[in-house]
């Protein structure tokens, strides 16, 4: 509705646009006849026309930009002719030359009758002043058009063109009442309007240049919320049940978690992005198409098209992010007591670590972590790209019509998630739904972080985004280099000793006896390792403070500290049983050969 409203003001304002000036006197040919015979018949069909017109534009725009990414750079390049065609009005003419002859034509038809004015020539007038003026209604349209063409294309695509048509028709209703003497105050308008004109033209070039340099997304990294705060919440809640609403957009590939502290934030660390529950769950654009996923396990390949009727979750993880493994036990909770009421669950699978490319470390990390439903292998990020993601973990809720309603990056608002679940069950015809799942019950690796003690954040060990390292001496990319540790540690920081081989994403020991030590302060700490190239285990010994962890062992260690590498995934190395505080984490591993890639924490 509020859209509608701005598209019918926007269409009064076009009596002051330059483009106004060849259909004025189109409207002023018969004025002296009847208003209900020939002006009411000529508006109603400059309206219809110019609606049907401006949405061939956008229905094309629309669909180009959503063929995944090549038509993002369409998409694109048909917002820069636009802005072009509004900075240079000679470039519109040649442009809307087609149009604006058949408009010619018709007019000619229609002013060759000079008999009695009947309806239908009246409408045909209209139609040649649809198509006149349609090519060059002005920035405002172009605003207009802009915000149509960003989201979906359905049923109410056409409803604020015809309110822009509307709205413009009424302003040149009341121009054909009131009579000629608007035309002075018209024409001294027309200098401000094609000036007005020009700099909307130049910032329509301006933002298509930004989005597809990534600027946008920078920015709006910045913005927890676009959709749900401010004057546009209150004026959409008020005015629309159904609003588009535009996704957020971030910096890419990210890991988000809900527990974050802003103070530790990073380009690669988790960042806390709450999402609030909108009293009317907006349309988000349709549910992009599955089919860039390389494989599937749990399922055959799922279309768009096969899951119509259903509510979708198209959660994107990957098996090694504590993230997403987090969010685990309510996915698996929610797939369970709600899939005889119609919800499918699909985990995208889009890989971090080039040990999750491998299709066998899928399947086997969705074994043991008790992932039933479906999993899109996205080995090529063709999904995520398509979806215009840009987290771990991530998920998008999607109704049985096909329309995204509802997202939320990283861990938290189960509940609000669940709520949107529901709602979107009973839109869906099924009224009878279980109780709520409520907190799910996780353990191990998948319970929730403590969030009040969570004060360090995600390290990479491999130089391409290695923080904090600490050794004294310098790294030596993809060279093996003898690394020490210093006597002390600063918290946050971490070092290397021994023979290691640094990488791009990993560290690799290249004799026994290697170590890495790190200060830290949170609940958990987890490491991502891997074995030996050959597949070999590698056993290790971990220190809490130099003393064997006992009671603060992770899940993946005794109390002595001792475990063993044998697959690549993350390793729960520490969860602290009494109070937390700084600690100093020392891992030693007792064979050459493991791969050290992040350490996460809880």
């Amino acid at each position: 509705m509020l859209l509608i409203l701005l598209a019918f003001a926007g269409g009064m304002l076009t009596i002051l646009s330059p483009c106004i000036l060849p259909v004025v006197p189109l409207v002023f040919a018969r004025v002296d006849q009847s208003f209900v015979r020939h002006g009411l018949p000529l508006l109603a069909g400059m309206a219809l026309t110019f609606a049907a017109v401006a949405s061939l534009a956008v229905v094309g725009g629309a669909w180009v930009a959503h063929v995944n990414e090549y038509g993002r750079w369409i998409a694109l390049a048909f917002f820069g002719v636009f802005g072009v065609a509004l900075l240079f009005p000679s470039m519109a003419e040649r442009l809307t030359h087609p149009v604006v002859s058949v408009g010619n034509r018709l007019d000619g038809v229609v002013r060759r009758d000079g008999g009695r004015p009947r309806v239908m020539s009246s409408v045909v007038l209209g139609i040649a002043t649809g198509l006149l003026w349609a090519p060059c209604a002005g920035p405002i349209l172009g605003l207009v058009m802009t915000g149509v063409i960003l989201h979906r294309p359905g049923g109410a695509t056409g409803l604020p063109l015809l309110a822009f048509a509307a709205g413009a028709s009424a302003s040149l209703a009341i121009v054909l009442v009131v009579g000629g003497r608007l035309l002075a105050v018209l024409k001294r308008s027309y200098g401000v309007g094609e000036r007005v004109r020009r700099v909307l033209g130049a910032a329509v070039i301006l933002s298509a240049a930004a989005m597809a340099l990534g600027l946008d997304t920078r920015a709006l990294a910045h913005v927890p919320s676009l959709n749900t705060t401010g004057i546009e919440e209150k004026l959409v809640q008020r005015w629309s049940p159904r609003t588009n609403s535009p996704r957020q957009s971030a910096r890419p590939l990210m890991k988000v978690s809900a527990t974050a502290e802003p103070s530790n934030v990073s380009n690669t660390m988790r960042v806390a992005l709450p999402v609030a529950l909108p009293v009317a769950l907006p349309v988000e654009g349709a549910m992009p198409s599955l089919s860039g996923a390389v494989d599937w396990l749990n399922s055959p390949p799922l279309k768009t098209g096969d899951l119509r009727g259903k509510v979708v979750i198209v959660n994107f993880w990957t098996y090694s992010c504590i993230n997403c493994l987090r969010t685990l036990p309510y996915l698996k909770a929610w797939s369970s007591r709600y899939r005889d009421q119609g919800l499918v669950v699909i985990g995208v699978h889009a890989p971090e670590f080039a040990f999750e490319h491998n299709i066998a470390n899928v399947k086997r990390a969705a074994a043991d972590l008790g992932v039933d439903y479906p999993i899109a292998v996205d080995n090529k990020l063709a999904v995520w790209q398509a979806f215009d993601n840009q987290y771990w973990p991530a998920f998008y809720i999607v109704d049985a019509h096909g329309d995204i309603r509802y997202h939320h990056f990283g861990e938290g608002g189960y509940d609000k998630s669940e709520e949107v679940i529901r709602q979107l069950l009973a839109e869906a015809g099924h009224s009878k739904l279980p109780a709520s799942a409520g907190t799910a019950r996780a353990s191990g690796i998948q319970a929730a972080a403590d969030s009040q003690d969570l004060r360090s954040g995600e390290t990479y060990v491999g130089y391409r985004q290695a923080e904090g390292f600490a050794s004294p001496e310098a790294l030596a990319p993809d060279a093996l280099h003898a690394y020490s540790s210093p006597a002390q540690l600063l918290t946050g920081s971490w070092s290397l000793d021994g023979q290691w081989r640094v990488a791009a994403e990993r560290a690799e020991l290249g004799t026994s006896g290697g170590k890495i030590a790190y200060r830290f302060h949170a609940r958990d700490l987890h490491l991502v390792l891997g074995p030996m190239q050959d597949g070999k285990p590698v056993r290790f010994r971990v220190t809490i403070d130099g003393k064997p962890p006992g009671a603060s062992h992770g899940a993946d260690t005794d109390a002595n500290g001792v475990g063993t590498v044998d697959k690549e995934r993350l390793y729960q190395l520490v969860r602290q049983s009494g109070t937390v505080q700084d600690r100093t984490f020392v891992i030693e591993f007792l064979d050459s050969g493991v791969s050290a890639y992040a350490f996460t924490f809880g």
